[in-house]
Formats: structure tokens, C-alpha cells, sequence
């Protein structure tokens, strides 16, 4: 539906559309059976999860860490610049993916890391790879930092496992900085070695 010109619909309402016609075929029983095996909770802490890092990009402050990231990066000296970057954008990006949602945060620090790649003739490559590694392993800090945490969470839940954030962030956070210690050893190693 979406290649039909005529139609111009986007890609969301032609999913949309293919939802609301598979409901109208359903069978009332098949869609309560389907209905209560649903993870509504996770469901909507992701809505409300999407609601707020929009509101969060709205107000600024995904620009503001990026802006302060290059600010510090454009004062370090040019010899050592390139190692600075790829440790300050891994752990920055490491420590706000705990806390904020990796996507716009990723997207929003893409746009800085190839911005510094240019003006400071940076090598691109260790710089996105720090980007990818910070992004990943911060996501692993809390209950929050990723998708599969929180569904994690759900499932346990229902099979009577429960825990809180407080739980996984005493043990979660101290693996996520244990992880992001490595992968500095890494990217610097590699970076030292010409890997990139």
C-alpha cells in the first residue's frame, strides 16, 4: 500500500491499517486469549519511556551533553586529541545510556562524532567505534538503559522473580563500568596497534 502512489500513505498507517483489518478477521475467544498474554506494563513504560526522551530532546539536554563532550575534546592538545575523544565518547555515552534511551542519544552523538571527524581531522572510525561500545555496555547499567532489560524484567515477574531497579543497578552498574573499562583498554590498545 505504501508503493501505491495514489494512496500517498506512510509506512505507519499502512501497518496500522494491517493491524485493524487482522482485528476485524480475528475471533473474539483467539483475541482474549491473545490479549491476556500481553505485557501491558512493559508496554506502556516503553510509551511513557518514548514520551519522555521526547521531552527530553525537546528541552535541550541530549544537545547539551553532546555540545559540553566537544567542548572538552576541542581543549585537549592536538597530539593527544584522538585518544581523548575515544575515551570521553565512551564513557560518556556509556553513562548516559544507562540512564536515557540509546536511540535519540546515539543519533544525537553521530551527528557530533562525524562533526569532530571533520573539523579536528579525527579518524572516524575509532571514534564510532567507542560511540557503539559506550552505547551497548551503558545499556547493561540499569533497568532501564535497554530494551531487553525491562522485557527481562516482565517475564521474570511472571514466573515469580521479581526485582527492582535498585536490585539490578548494585549489580548491573558496577558489570556496566567493569565493561566499559575493558573496552578502553581496547580502543586505546587497538588505536596504538593501527587496528583502525
Amino acid at each position: 500500500m505504501h508503493s501505491i502512489p495514489e494512496l500517498n500513505l506512510s509506512m505507519g498507517w499502512t501497518a496500522l491499517l494491517g493491524a485493524v483489518l487482522l482485528l476485524i478477521l480475528a475471533d473474539r475467544k483467539e483475541l482474549e486469549g491473545i490479549f491476556s498474554r500481553v505485557e501491558w506494563s512493559t508496554l506502556i513504560f516503553f510509551s511513557a519511556l518514548f514520551i519522555v526522551m521526547e521531552s527530553v530532546s525537546k528541552l535541550g539536554l541530549l544537545d547539551w551533553i553532546g555540545n559540553q563532550t566537544e567542548e572538552v575534546i576541542l581543549h585537549v592538545n592536538p597530539e593527544s586529541r584522538t585518544i581523548v575523544a575515544i575515551l570521553i565518547i565512551l564513557w560518556v555515552s556509556g553513562i548516559a545510556s544507562a540512564f536515557i534511551d540509546n536511540i535519540p542519544f546515539t543519533t544525537m552523538m553521530i551527528q557530533i562524532v562525524t562533526k569532530l571527524a571533520t573539523s579536528l581531522q579525527l579518524p572516524l572510525n575509532p571514534l564510532v567505534w567507542a560511540l557503539a561500545f559506550g552505547t551497548c555496555l551503558g545499556g547493561n547499567g540499569t533497568l532501564i538503559g535497554a530494551s531487553a532489560n525491562v522485557v527481562c524484567a516482565g517475564v521474570a515477574d511472571q514466573h515469580g522473580y521479581r526485582f527492582s531497579f535498585v536490585d539490578y543497578f548494585r549489580i548491573g552498574f558496577p558489570m556496566m563500568i567493569v565493561s566499559l573499562v575493558v573496552a578502553s583498554a581496547y580502543l586505546v590498545t587497538s588505536y596504538y596497534i593501527g587496528f583502525y
